[in-house]
């Protein structure tokens, strides 16, 4: 193994040198300390192979990052390469000529074959055309909890949601925040959307998101999600940060007993020397509805008046897909990587769960795939309007739904 990787090495090496060596700025969203780990995973490949990441990382999330991005690419400074989650973020740049086809790239290297699941590939691909290239598969419904705090406490680890719920006031009484959350207003949204899942189902949550179907989003199934999302509103007070990271922090120096955040919280616990199931617990579903959504993030390529640059630009997207750069990116992200070939075995516990519900088939497509960016948006100015005030669950319910029927 060591033998092929080191062949594969090499003979990257050689073609990248054979076809001139070539800068690319990369932007991304990626700078926590897991995410800084994980994304110097793929500028280390890029640099080795012969060319040279030129990082472009900015920081305050993707919600800051994205508007920054569309902006240099609409007004003529395209980077060589950036990030953006699978689904329709990129969908009116591709539609304006501005992204680069790599539909060749896609066909030279059997994207069709080794890309698991196929919508993450058909998330890339625009009137037959692919125009990104995956890099992991990410996922929010995961409840992340302090072992610690409940050991000082002298109670079990809950292993679901509403135990996590009744454990609360002797969190509380401890001392302790029981739901650390940050105030980025993505959080909030990611938040709900966890909820979703956790208590209205599956089934529910197919027929409003997939479906589109309005009567069950205005129904007795989605107000109990509203309940939910009050009470944890009610749990969150007192965890005064900003960033989602600060958040994780929080659980990970015991200060709070949990966190409804995605699988790159992972990055954040092997960052601090956390081991799975030791130090913290995972839950997928929030252990009520074990499933996994298969958003996460991709890189588009700007179109570049440079045939030495866009040569370049192939050559970054075939190696992101690489079994090896997966393996090595994904295991310091968090993530699932996007092709179910490659070794995976040192991935920890929570890792091994995700992989388990990939394997299983208990996976959904990202509400990213699903609904528009401004109905996406409208969704999270209601969340942080919802978490930041006493605004009643009803009422929340009542405008989501509103929301929704104007998609």
């Amino acid at each position: 193994m060591k033998l092929t990787t080191k062949l594969l090495a090499a003979t990257a090496i050689v073609s990248a040198t054979g076809a001139s060596a070539t800068d690319l700025e990369v932007t991304h969203w990626w700078t926590s300390g897991g995410e800084a780990a994980a994304v110097a995973e793929l500028a280390k490949a890029f640099d080795a192979s012969g060319d040279h990441w030129i990082d472009g990382a900015i920081a305050g999330s993707g919600g800051t990052a994205r508007p920054i991005m569309i902006s240099r690419i609409t007004g003529g400074d395209p980077m060589g390469a950036t990030q953006f989650n699978h689904g329709q973020q990129a969908l009116e740049l591709v539609e304006a000529g501005l992204m680069l086809d790599l539909t060749d790239v896609a066909e030279e290297n059997n994207w069709e074959e080794v890309i698991f699941p196929k919508s993450l590939l058909d998330a890339c691909t625009v009137d037959g055309r692919v125009y990104c290239a995956p890099v992991n598969i990410h996922s929010p419904e995961w409840l992340w909890i302090s072992n610690k705090v409940y050991e000082d406490l002298g109670l079990p680890v809950p292993q679901n949601w509403n135990e996590f719920v009744e454990s609360a006031p002797a969190v509380r009484e401890a001392g302790k925040v029981p739901l650390a959350l940050g105030n980025q207003p993505w959080q909030a949204s990611t938040a709900f959307g966890a909820i979703q899942v956790a208590v209205a189902g599956l089934e529910n949550w197919q027929a409003v998101n997939m479906e589109q179907d309005l009567d069950v989003a205005a129904g007795d199934a989605y107000a109990a999600v509203f309940e939910a999302a009050a009470a944890a509103r009610e749990l969150a007070v007192g965890s005064n940060v900003q960033d989602w990271n600060q958040a994780t922090n929080l659980v990970i120096t015991d200060q709070a007993a949990g966190q409804i955040m995605g699988d790159w919280a992972q990055g954040e616990f092997a960052v601090a020397g956390e081991v799975a199931g030791e130090d913290y617990t995972c839950l997928p579903g929030l252990g009520l509805n074990a499933y996994l959504s298969t958003g996460g993030d991709a890189f588009y390529f700007p179109k570049l008046d440079d045939p030495e640059k866009e040569a370049a630009q192939k050559r970054l997207a075939a190696l992101l897909v690489s079994p090896e750069v997966q393996v090595a990116f994904n295991l310091k992200k968090g993530s699932l990587p996007i092709r179910g070939d490659v070794d995976l075995s040192e991935a920890n516990d929570c890792m091994q769960k995700g992989l388990e519900l990939l394997a299983s088939g208990n996976v959904m497509p990202s509400g990213d795939m699903l609904w528009t960016p401004d109905t996406q948006k409208q969704v999270e100015d209601l969340m942080v309007e919802f978490w930041m005030s006493d605004m009643p669950a009803a009422e929340a319910h009542e405008r989501w739904v509103d929301i929704l029927s104007m998609d």
